[in-house]
């Protein structure tokens, strides 16, 4: 059988959105909102010149995620930049397809666009919106993407797409639609399944984008306090949150696990602690399938970026 013109260009995307466009280690954060826009690009050029392969930050109640990808984008010059994610109740998909459009023709290769349902407390309490049913709600809103057009001069191309992916339909859902997932708060072992449900390999399948906590400050090893209270804060707000919670349990949780802050058994399996502990994890994940591992690396605050733990941290995970 031939093949059809949507299905290279599904494999070009998948290749686009791989390893050769994210490198095989990258950053998450959600601390660049404590920033003010002036103050970003020497924090950003920093991280660039650290030699990541992508930054990714979400969108929750602060900055809309596509001025933030421009902004982040324009501050570097390497580093591709993607959202991890950016909310389809936050614009329809018209809008969505035209801003990912300018942000590809302003920066050539360098943006990917992760979408997600995210959470109906942010959905129907924050924005207003009533928060339907995830994978039909994904579905339609990808179904409305793919229906947009290119309507400004030069703004041709969309970037790949992948998409917040914990559940086996939604990962589905990735493969068939996108060029892949973005799954947060998971382990090697769920990385596992998701790349045996995408297809293919990290090196040559559909993009599988992993999330990672770590707490990587300076004496945690010999620290159980500080590695503990960073986890607890990490992990207070998602341990509230019915898809998080529903995932956990497919991955071998229960209720016990899911106190505010998470159990001892929850954060020592989703929050590694020091350089060598999370050089493993890392590790583990590519062997399961990851085609890139996102270290998110838990400071003092969520809102002050950890500098000194960045540095720390591309000194011992980067190649």
């Amino acid at each position: 059988m031939s093949e059809s013109p949507h299905d290279a260009t599904d494999r070009a995307d998948h290749n686009r959105a791989g390893r050769g466009r994210l490198g095989r280690v990258g950053l998450w954060t959600g601390s660049l909102e404590g920033v003010p826009p002036a103050g970003i690009p020497d924090l950003l050029g920093e991280l660039d010149d650290q030699g990541w392969g992508s930054l990714w930050f979400g969108e929750a109640v602060g900055r809309e995620a596509f001025t933030a990808a421009q902004l982040y984008l324009s501050a570097t010059s390497r580093m591709a930049i993607g959202t991890g994610i950016a909310n389809i109740y936050g614009r329809d998909a018209s809008a969505a397809g035209a801003a990912a459009r300018t942000i590809e023709a302003l920066h050539p290769g360098r943006f990917v666009l992760g979408l997600g349902v995210s959470h109906a407390p942010l959905v129907e309490r924050h924005r207003g919106h009533h928060y339907g049913r995830p994978l039909s709600a994904m579905r339609e809103y990808l179904d409305a993407l793919d229906r947009t057009q290119p309507m400004a001069a030069g703004e041709d191309t969309m970037p790949p797409v992948v998409l917040a992916a914990l559940g086996p339909r939604m990962l589905e859902l990735s493969r068939d639609r996108t060029s892949g997932a973005h799954p947060y708060l998971t382990l090697p072992e769920h990385t596992a399944r998701a790349r045996d449900i995408l297809g293919g390999s990290g090196d040559d399948g559909p993009a599988l984008v992993v999330e990672h906590a770590a707490v990587l400050a300076a004496g945690v090893e010999d620290d159980d306090e500080l590695w503990r209270s960073r986890a607890r804060d990490h992990l207070n707000i998602y341990t509230g949150l019915p898809n998080y919670r529903n995932s956990w349990t497919r991955q071998g949780f229960d209720e016990s696990d899911y106190i505010r802050g998470g159990s001892d058994r929850l954060q020592a399996a989703l929050v590694t602690r020091g350089i060598e502990a999370t050089r493993v994890r890392v590790q583990e994940h590519l062997d399961a399938g990851a085609s890139t591992v996102l270290v998110q690396v838990l400071g003092e605050n969520v809102l002050v970026p950890p500098v000194e733990d960045w540095r720390r941290a591309s000194e011992g995970l980067l190649d």
